[in-house]
């Protein structure tokens, strides 16, 4: 039996594919990033042609880094940046508009509306999730209302919707010779159309988006062969057997298998995932409630989820609006030039407050500025933001378990930021560990498409791979550390209630 597996791990930013051998480690990786497209405030598209053409670059540079055929292979897995919506042609193809990413917040008019009818939480039992911009139901409805002709296509049967895992999957099984139009548990339950009960669409959510029901895509398990790759040909019939949404994915990788395990993704965003088991568990602090995993026929797994919508890339918005920094890895270096923040602290609000908060009319601020501010002390508050920002969710985490954590596992690109991470750790005043592999997202879903194919045995056969790399350990005073979250939430404060009637006009988020 071939003993690899193949991770397509399609992000915010950019497609991977990381090879892996039978004992989890990777072997090959290759990147391609695509582009970020903002047509105006508020907006963020990307190109689905070529987020699919990169695929196929990725995978096919990375089998011949590793010196593998499709022979080699038992199985891929694809994971992905959850929210964002596709609508697509069946018999074309071809998409219909740009994919709408999870951070664009064009569609707040609508929701504004359902929340002022309905309530922010009127699905939230049946989803688990609240009335908000960041989830696809409205991203779908805005695509069939604004592209010419949608509407009539859609109710003709002739129109497809899908998260990038759903076009992804149609595309490595043929396309519109032979695609299977799929999505998994995960991906579904963070479109706002999913019922967390019966792990099916729920028809009147549907109705309430005006989404036809032909246009959804079956939803099957995180871990289960769903057909065989046709294109790229280097792939050629290998199983697609396992797809889970990113954070699923990394805490999948993280080995949170059970009730009370959890994890951190540093990513573009971060979002903090705690597994609660076969429950469907509520939030009262501000956490969304989603599935967590689910292997074959058996129950699904749960967990809550904070999400915050700007970390890593608020590090690029360092590098490519401001040009602070030439490359993402040197803010470290130029965060380390100053001892502290200046006192400076930033905000970045740029699609509104995620979770605890949930204001969507909060915008990024920077306060606190005196003469003696540096470009250090900015990108030191910019790394600093992050870890506020997870001690935001922590506490909502906290609030709800009526425990403390003991330590925070954490995963994704810039936990390589020994800064960061020693900040993170100082701030939450509990130990922060790090994994050997910190990719965790393309492990995860590597895990499970070889569990599927029996590349692994048992979840406890995929806890013994995991190994911890390094432990930071608080070092701030208790005081020093409730002065500066003191000061933080000072600023969060100036950035909320800031985008008023007169800002959404100027902005073209009005109806």
């Amino acid at each position: 039996m071939p003993q690899h597996v193949i991770a397509i791990d399609q992000g915010t930013t950019s497609t991977r594919a990381i090879v892996f051998d039978a004992s989890a480690q990777p072997v090959a990786t290759a990147l391609r990033e695509h582009a970020q497209l903002f047509p105006r405030a508020g907006r963020v598209e990307h190109d689905p042609i070529e987020i699919w053409a990169n695929t196929q670059e990725v995978v096919d540079e990375a089998l011949r880094s590793a010196g593998l055929a499709a022979a080699d292979v038992a199985a891929v897995g694809v994971t992905d940046q959850r929210e964002t919506a596709i609508v697509w042609g069946r018999r074309t193809g071809l998409p219909i508009h740009n994919a709408l990413a999870w951070q664009d917040t064009r569609t707040q008019p609508r929701v504004d509306r359902l929340i002022a009818r309905h309530g922010v939480t009127a699905f939230a039992a049946t989803t688990g999730l609240l009335l908000a911009t960041y989830f696809s139901a409205a991203k779908i409805a805005w695509i069939l209302d604004n592209v010419e002709g949608a509407r009539e296509a859609a109710a003709a049967g002739d129109l497809l919707f899908g998260t990038p895992d759903t076009w992804l999957v149609w595309n490595l099984a043929g396309g519109v010779d032979g695609g299977i139009h799929v999505t998994d548990v995960t991906n579904a339950s963070r479109t706002l159309l999913m019922d967390l009960r019966t792990l099916d669409w729920a028809p009147e959510l549907l109705e309430v988006w005006d989404i036809p029901c032909a246009m959804r895509p079956e939803i099957r398990s995180s871990s289960e062969v769903v057909g065989e790759v046709r294109r790229p040909a280097a792939l050629a019939g290998v199983p697609i057997a396992g797809i889970l949404g990113d954070q699923q994915a990394a805490a999948f990788g993280q080995t949170a298998f059970e009730a009370g395990e959890s994890k951190n993704t540093y990513g573009t965003g971060n979002f903090l995932l705690v597994n609660t088991g076969a429950d469907i568990v509520r939030s009262k602090a501000g956490l969304l409630t989603t599935v967590a995993y689910r292997l074959g026929n058996d129950a699904a797994r749960y967990a809550v989820e904070g999400s915050i919508a700007v970390t890593g890339s608020l590090v690029q918005w360092l590098r490519d609006n401001l040009g602070i920094i030439r490359t993402s890895a040197e803010v470290e270096e130029l965060a380390a030039s100053v001892a502290d923040n200046g006192d400076a602290y930033l905000v970045p609000a740029f699609s509104g407050l995620f979770a605890p908060y949930w204001r969507p009319e909060a915008r990024g601020a920077l306060v606190g500025l005196t003469c003696y501010v540096t470009k250090g002390h900015l990108a030191r508050a910019v790394l600093e933001s992050t870890a506020f920002q997870s001690r935001d969710v922590i506490e909502a985490v906290v609030a709800d378990a009526g425990r403390e954590l003991d330590l925070l596992r954490v995963d994704g690109g810039m936990t390589r930021d020994a800064l960061l991470m020693q900040f993170q750790a100082d701030i939450l005043g509990i130990p922060v560990v790090r994994p050997k592999i910190v990719e965790t997202t393309a492990l995860g879903v590597a895990y499970a498409a070889g569990l599927a194919v029996g590349v692994w045995g048992s979840l406890d056969e995929l806890r013994a791979h995991w190994q911890e790399d390094v432990r930071f350990e608080p070092r701030m005073s208790a005081d020093e550390r409730s002065r500066r979250y003191r000061q933080w939430k000072k600023a969060v404060a100036t950035s909320i209630d800031w985008v008023d009637d007169d800002a959404r006009i100027l902005m073209g988020t009005t109806d």
